[in-house]
């Protein structure tokens, strides 16, 4: 378990599904059922990351390794983390949770050899692509009517 500030952050555990999908439901206009959470833990356990703080889960960020032709070395297979999702409690944003599960998925990903490193996020959400620049991702490409609403979204990536 990694100490940083209020929070600690650990591997998820099938018994947190509960609070996993509130927060993603609380946060995100994107909901997941929850066998589609426990199938993306079983692909990639140690990339599924929660953080506590107060004695409850506030935080989580799941991600998976995917193979394919890299967003950053042009014509090069890669390796690659995909962050499927990542989301902080409102109550508990601006304390560093979202930096320090992304860095603890970087880390995952780095020690099961991935490449490099993928999201999708709104081309709106200003906060997230702020947040994701100063952890060194860069906006690789732009997908139209990547979301259900229409909206479309950037392709962050970064080297690992």
């Amino acid at each position: 378990m990694l100490l940083q500030n209020d929070y600690s952050l650990r591997v998820f555990a099938p018994s947190d599904i509960e609070s996993v999908v509130n927060i993603n439901r609380v946060c995100l206009p994107e909901n997941y059922a929850p066998y589609f959470f426990l199938d993306t833990f079983n692909s990639s356990p140690q990339t599924f990351i929660v953080a506590e703080s107060q004695g409850h889960i506030v935080g989580y960020i799941m991600c998976r390794i995917e193979h394919g032709f890299s967003d950053v070395r042009k014509l090069h297979f890669a390796k690659k983390g995909h962050v499927i999702s990542v989301a902080v409690m409102p109550e508990f944003r601006r304390r560093s949770i979202g930096s320090g599960l992304v860095e603890g998925a970087l880390s995952a990903l780095a020690r099961l050899s991935a490449d490099e490193c993928f999201l999708e996020v709104r081309v709106s959400n200003d906060a997230a692509i702020d947040l994701y620049r100063k952890l060194s991702f860069e906006i690789t490409r732009t997908i139209a009517r990547y979301y259900y609403d229409g909206s479309d979204a950037y392709v962050m990536t970064r080297i690992i």
